[in-house]
């Protein structure tokens, strides 16, 4: 039995992922000033830029909602600041085979229903993922083969190939754990079902979760009565409602609105390096762009230096290739694309492309630096002889579509650490053959034998060689465009205590989330 040694699952990120503003945030002690006091009455308001999809499914990106929420709990949780997996619901696990990794139950966890969590219904809540018509990108009968309760307080997953990375899967929120009683209708019911430290109560549909204090939470006192998360698509407005006060915190905030909060009174403005990156998604499966050359021609067609200056201010800067410089698998052989539109009209030429029909664009709404940036990209494309209509949408409208293949260009963004926190997620859901979140509709036999090899390596810095491989195929074969590198910045009052920003959009709401006494 190979016992749990927390340095064999240590992700190299600690410094990509470094915070601003751990601890209070906001309302802090400075020297020779009072503490602040926590007023345990207080409710506060977080404002969200995505509403919950798909009827609180798990397998789907409302799992993010519950547990940015405060609802929603997993097995393992990655502490982003320390760059490590560390228990939540389990208390420690062991690789007991090569295939197998037994978990142990925390005791004394309830429900938010009151019934005991045990290894039976973390097993069952797990194996209800398992089951999704739609696949969890993180978690998904591909890598995990079978969970079983072994006893009372023992889970064992169990997968196809030996795989270092199960912990960091349980960490994902699509393998949150809810009472068996949340399964029993036709749609998932997240209310009153789950073990953190916030219970919801209420909804209204798109618009905002009621939530109130779990009073008898395993992790402690919970600080804050209850919280409303509303949910606002439009980057403007949750920067108004934070500057007002209407809001307690906002996240997301679009670049168009730092300065006027940096310059507001009673609010602070947390800025953390992301591995996020801003994506012009080409449809690989469709002509034009299934043709390599033309989807260079796209690159070499954008002025990436001038994006970052002028639309993201500065604030952001161009992509080399789908991993950030900093990160530790990104490799040392991309430089970022200098625009090039000699090049570009050469491949186009060669390619055989005619401007038969205008390309479209679908601009993301949630992010309200889009609109500008489509603008931009399509008079560099305009330039090189590819005329683009530009559509604006919410990201929910636009996904079916895209995911069944039926646009040519989508502007959106991607945390390549948040389904897992290792990029290994990323690069199976998004790019291999068969990837759940394939939306670039990208194929290549030699790309996906790389991501399978560093799926099963146990070795970081040999895994980390091949997510570099994996890299330069992509950018090799120009399946998208990786625009710019942006960070995680969100926008707190400064009488709320005890947050701090998680850049993986993962943790808001938690027992030691609070809001000062009233002046």
């Amino acid at each position: 039995m190979r016992p749990f040694h927390r340095s064999r699952i240590t992700l190299g990120v600690a410094a990509l992922l470094t915070l601003s503003g751990c601890g209070f945030t906001g309302g802090q002690a400075q020297q020779g000033t009072a503490t602040p006091t926590a007023d345990t009455n207080q409710r506060i308001v977080v404002d969200n830029f995505r509403a919950p999809v798909a009827n609180w499914a798990l397998e789907s990106d409302a799992a993010y909602v519950l547990s940015l929420s405060g609802c929603l709990e997993t097995l393992t949780s990655y502490d982003a600041a320390k760059g490590e997996v560390v228990p939540m619901l389990a208390t420690e696990w062991t690789q007991s085979s090569p295939l197998d990794w037994d978990f142990t139950i925390r005791e004394g966890v309830k429900f938010q229903d009151g019934t005991a969590l045990t290894a039976e219904s973390v097993a069952g809540a797990l194996n209800h993922v398992l089951a999704a018509t739609v696949p969890a990108r993180a978690f998904n009968s591909k890598m995990v083969s079978a969970v079983t309760a072994v006893d009372a307080n023992t889970v064992r997953v169990t997968t196809p190939t030996e795989s270092p990375l199960v912990p960091y899967r349980l960490a994902s929120v699509n393998a949150g754990i809810l009472a068996p009683a949340a399964y029993a209708g036709e749609n998932l019911d997240p209310f009153g079902n789950c073990t953190g430290p916030f219970v919801p109560t209420s909804e209204v549909s798109q618009q905002s979760l009621t939530l109130e204090r779990n009073g008898d939470y395993w992790g402690g006192d919970v600080q804050l009565a209850g919280a409303e998360v509303r949910f606002i698509t439009n980057g403007a407005t949750r920067a108004a409602q934070v500057q007002t006060g209407e809001a307690d915190i906002s996240l997301s905030i679009p670049v168009a609105s730092l300065a006027s909060l940096e310059s507001a009174d009673g609010v602070k403005v947390n800025k953390a390096d992301s591995p996020r990156t801003a994506t012009l998604y080409l449809n690989n499966g469709r002509e034009p762009l299934n043709n390599v050359d033309v989807r260079t021609a796209i690159r070499d067609a954008l002025d990436l230096e001038s994006l970052a200056a002028s639309v993201y201010e500065g604030a952001a800067i161009p992509a080399k290739g789908v991993f950030a410089p900093s990160e530790p698998w990104a490799g040392d052989k991309q430089e970022a694309p200098k625009q090039d539109l000699d090049a570009a009209k050469k491949l186009l030429a060669g390619a055989g492309y005619t401007a038969a029909r205008p390309l479209e664009i679908i601009a993301i709404v949630e992010r309200a630096e889009f609109a500008d940036v489509a603008a931009v990209i399509q008079e560099n494309l305009k330039a090189a002889g590819i005329p683009v209509s530009i559509q604006a949408k919410e990201y929910a409208a636009a996904e079916p579509a895209v995911l069944a293949g039926n646009y040519d260009m989508l502007l959106s963004q991607r945390n390549r650490l948040i389904d897992i926190a290792d990029p290994i997620g990323f690069l199976t859901a998004d790019y291999t053959c068969t990837g759940a979140y394939n939306l670039s509709h990208f194929c290549n036999a030699d790309y996906d034998r790389i991501v399978a090899e560093a799926a099963k390596t146990v070795d970081a810095n040999e895994r980390y060689k091949l997510y570099a491989d994996a890299g330069n195929i992509l950018a090799e074969q120009a399946v998208n465009v990786w625009l710019v590198n942006e960070q995680a910045t969100d926008a707190v009052r400064t009488d709320v205590l005890g947050y701090v920003q998680d850049p993986l959009s993962r943790y808001v709401l938690t027992a030691k989330t609070a809001k000062s006494a009233s002046q």
